[in-house]
């Protein structure tokens, strides 16, 4: 499996509790065949064989290919590109390939071990990503079908306090979907990413653009320990996340998952707010 994400799957590794929106809606993992190649110590290539059988990346009858370089000069700067491309993967959708391009870079810009502020980093995530065939366009509206792509980044600071006893990190990213083909979808009485739902569509050119913004404190006595409190807003220029009222019909899912209540709808809102306590611990 290769991570591709600036949020790794190990959440003691990363900056914040709650990923931005741009790597909630990233495919963190390929499953296939892999080759490491350094170089030198400073430059790392990396092919990619993308087989899917596992996971996201086959669906259908064409496998995937990709690679990640992974540059890192000197202790300040680490600069990443993943890409992947050719492979067939939309569910249902036989003739649709996708591209992705999922780069980032980060810079230690900030080092004084022993003084008060000891430490201070930033990060820059951008990516590009469309689908083409079968009734959608990478580059514009066209008589192939819409554009289904992909635009979105996230920026990142973290600043370390007190020998890296503490810390605080601000971010956040903001992403456009024509097409919302990588959105996550609202599991609307149960809905799943093969259901589907009416309450909340897909299809090829529907608009999605949404944001957030974080603010993370962290305090770590040690390095097995932290204890992190988070404040999330996001939004979203349609209906999205869960209100008060839910996204389960009264009495349970009902029917096949995704399916219409009669006389029931979801309490879908434009923004949310979300506080969050963890107690992380390193074995």
């Amino acid at each position: 499996m290769s991570y591709v994400g600036l949020f790794s799957y190990y959440q003691f590794d990363n900056w914040a509790y709650q990923p931005s929106y741009v790597s909630s809606n990233t495919p963190w993992f390929f499953n296939g065949v892999r080759v490491q190649w350094f170089p030198t110590a400073k430059l790392k290539i990396e092919p990619w064989f993308v087989n899917g059988w596992q996971s996201y990346g086959r669906f259908n009858n064409r496998p995937g290919i990709g690679g990640q370089i992974l540059y890192r000069p000197n202790g300040k700067w680490s600069i990443l590109g993943n890409q992947y491309a050719v492979g067939r993967d939309a569910l249902g959708v036989t003739g649709r390939t996708r591209y992705h391009s999922d780069d980032s870079v980060e810079y230690k810009y900030y080092d004084r071990p022993t003084a008060r502020i000891s430490k201070a980093a930033a990060s820059l995530t951008g990516d590009i990503r469309c689908e083409s065939g079968r009734g959608v366009s990478c580059y514009r509206h066209a008589k192939n079908g819409p554009k289904q792509s992909f635009l979105g980044f996230m920026l990142y600071n973290r600043v370390w306090f007190d020998r890296d006893r503490y810390a605080v990190t601000v971010g956040g990213g903001r992403i456009n979907n024509p097409g919302r083909y990588l959105v996550l979808l609202p599991p609307i009485n149960g809905a799943t990413a093969a259901s589907g739902t009416p309450y909340f569509t897909e299809n090829p050119g529907d608009p999605y653009k949404a944001w957030d913004a974080s603010v993370t404190a962290d305090y770590m006595p040690s390095q097995y320990f932290t204890y992190r409190l988070e404040y999330n807003h996001r939004a979203a220029n349609v209906p999205y996340f869960s209100g008060p009222g839910g996204v389960t019909p009264p009495g349970g899912n009902t029917g096949a998952p995704g399916s219409v209540v009669p006389g029931w709808s979801p309490d879908l809102r434009n923004s949310e707010n979300r506080i969050t306590g963890a107690f992380l611990v390193k074995f």
